[in-house]
């Protein structure tokens, strides 16, 4: 059998079951790897229910800085019955199974590919532990100290951590530390030179961070002056909030008073909630809420008063899986379309699309200067394996001669100076966007009256055909407006002379950017896009243009980034080949590259034999 063998170049899982305190154990081992400098990306997948189904907690370990998921485990550590079986199978051939051998492995597990080590993490545990509180936490320590040794991982980094972690309540380092250790020496004393897979200290990550996404926008939130955060809790959107009102509680509170500068209220429901956003919005403030797909349809007609009445709103979506309640704890890109048209008639949204927690933070401030500038909803779209996982990031960072742009407001001054008739609805610039009061900006200048319903340019209220077709085709030239505003596509030419391109957006990027690096490697050197925002610049169309093939990758089963394509754009169906992963797990490089080269070895079959049949 020919084991696999790596330095700093693996996938370990770790297979749990939900609520058994795993989840430290599991992080303390991925950030132990981040602290010796090698790049590390974890991903928590978990059940819906408080305990008791089974959970995973994959860790891509990438000297090259491949974070995406990759496809395939190579090193397992088994501590579920319930998944005992699937563990076994999903291991590579040359893999490493480690299960909890307080009990004999059944007879019908009889591979002889891969690698069986036994630890009675268990019966290590209750023979050292009294304490049946401690015992079930603890178990996952030992088991993090016995890959210290077989993944020649210095067992300082590990008690280095749980001695800060608990520096508050030394007391509690001692235990676990002790777990680390028998897990750490029985490994050394049963299996030397059994594992070929290998931790070095490296200086990779240099000054990138590991952070979570919805973490980075709760920051950017702050940032950006968020004042007000209206919300219904929902997974996997919940800690959004929960981020903004944690770093709220650091920089948004009077020095001399103490007094909190932020109002974070809970509503009865998501239609509420967002209804909270708009009413603060329209008054002057910076305010935001967060969701996820169901709150999203339960959003949508108060987005259409917003977009309609043209008030300032921004709106975060972590996406899961749907449809309805779904997987709520699984990672989609499935509402791309429902965000876009979001409410009923004909509406536009703008869309962001971060891939990182950088991009999370940066493009979460952006979005209220956005909104002010455009006075419209933006939706940043991130999903759950963004959200609530960690990444490698570069650092976060703000201007602080940065000036917050609060779009087309008129002061009391400006209304006295005007000389014209003063419109809400009234586009005197030519890029359809009006000029808008706060409340009692003057005492007897600048009021109108807000509305739902159909509105002349004064915002009274109108029924003629002629004036609300005006006002309709205004919005669609505000929309042209914001394709100068919104994020930027990222693209790369690696080959002028090679007409097939990728392009993809959000938490694809880096499974397709491995997919790609492993192409250039056997000769084809792939052109990529990034998709930023919606709408589409020109260059995401110049780009589809300049291309006879286009592989659009997405997370989710109806190509809903490629039906807009065709549908606001005009790109031809023939032309944009879809990559659709949908199973609510992050999509692999692996899966990318072998879709890619099935269709291409489809379309070179079929080029041969158009060539046959002319000839």
């Amino acid at each position: 059998m020919t084991k696999i063998e790596s330095i700093n170049d693996f996938v370990v899982r770790f297979a749990n079951v939900n609520g058994s305190g795993s989840a430290s154990a599991n992080n303390l081992f991925a950030k132990a790897i981040f602290r010796i400098g090698v790049p590390v990306s974890p991903k928590n997948i978990f059940p819906s229910n408080i305990q008791g189904l089974p959970t995973w907690y994959e860790v891509r370990v990438n000297e090259q800085g491949f974070l995406g998921r990759r496809g395939g485990v190579d090193l397992t550590v088994a501590v579920n019955g319930q998944t005992l079986h699937k563990d076994y199978r999903d291991l590579l051939p040359g893999g490493y199974f480690v299960y909890d051998s307080s009990k004999d492995l059944p007879d019908d597990f009889q591979r002889d590919d891969i690698t069986i080590i036994g630890i009675p993490f268990t019966q290590l545990c209750n023979d050292e532990f009294k304490n049946p509180k401690l015992r079930q936490i603890l178990r996952n320590i030992i088991y993090v100290g016995s890959l210290a040794f077989l993944l020649d991982l210095e067992l300082s980094v590990l008690t280095e951590s749980i001695t800060k972690q608990f520096q508050k309540k030394p007391k509690l380092a001692e235990p676990n530390i002790k777990a680390l250790e028998l897990g750490y020496d029985f490994a050394r004393d049963h299996y030397p030179d059994t594992c070929k897979l290998s931790l070095r200290p490296s200086d990779r990550v240099g000054n990138d961070i590991l952070m979570d996404g919805n973490s980075a926008i709760g920051l950017g939130a702050v940032y950006a002056g968020a004042t007000v955060a209206g919300w219904y809790p929902i997974t996997p959107s919940t800690s959004v909030v929960e981020a903004f009102e944690r770093y709220s509680k650091k920089f948004r509170v009077e020095e001399d008073t103490g007094r909190n500068k932020v109002a974070i209220l809970q509503a009865e429901d998501e239609l509420a909630a967002i209804g909270i956003v708009i009413g603060a919005s329209w008054n002057g403030a910076r305010a935001f809420t967060a969701t996820s797909g169901p709150g999203i349809s339960l959003m949508n007609e108060f987005l259409g008063l917003a977009y309609f009445a043209e008030i300032p709103v921004v709106l975060i979506d972590v996406q899961r899986a749907g449809p309805s309640t779904g997987m709520p704890t699984r990672t989609q890109q499935s509402d791309v379309l429902a965000c876009a048209y979001a409410s009923h008639g004909d509406t536009k949204n703008v869309l962001l699309f971060p891939c990182d927690p950088k991009e999370c933070f940066e493009m979460s401030a952006d979005a209220f200067d956005l909104a002010e500038r455009l006075q419209t909803p933006i939706i940043i779209m991130s999903d759950l394996d963004l959200g609530m996982n960690d990444h490698l990031s570069a650092p976060l960072n703000w201007d602080d001669n940065r000036k917050y742009d609060r779009g087309k407001v008129l002061s009391a001054e400006d209304l006295d100076n005007l000389k014209e008739k003063w419109g809400r609805y009234l586009d005197v610039d030519g890029d359809g966007i009006c000029y808008r009061t706060y409340p009692g900006t003057h005492p007897t200048k600048g009021a109108y009256f807000t509305r739902g319903t159909s509105h002349n340019e004064y915002s009274a209220y109108t029924e003629e055909s002629s004036i609300y077709l005006a006002g309709m085709e205004r919005l669609l030239v505000k929309w042209d407006t914001a394709k100068d505003l919104v994020p930027a596509p990222r693209s790369k030419i690696r080959d002028p002379e090679n007409k097939v391109g990728v392009l993809f957006y959000g938490t694809t990027t880096h499974a397709t950017y491995e997919a790609i690096s492993r192409f250039s490697k056997k000769g084809l050197k792939i052109n990529s896009l990034r998709v930023r925002a919606f709408p589409f610049q020109k260059e995401v169309i110049d780009f589809i243009n300049s291309h006879e093939t286009i592989f659009v990758i997405e997370q989710n089963r109806d190509a809903q980034l490629r039906t807009l394509l065709m549908t606001e754009d005009g790109v031809s169906p023939i032309k944009l080949q879809s990559i659709l992963n949908y199973d609510g797990l992050p999509i692999t490089a692996n899966f990318i590259t072998d879709k890619i080269d099935n269709l291409l070895a489809v379309e070179e079959q079929m080029g041969q034999e158009t060539k046959g049949g002319k000839a």
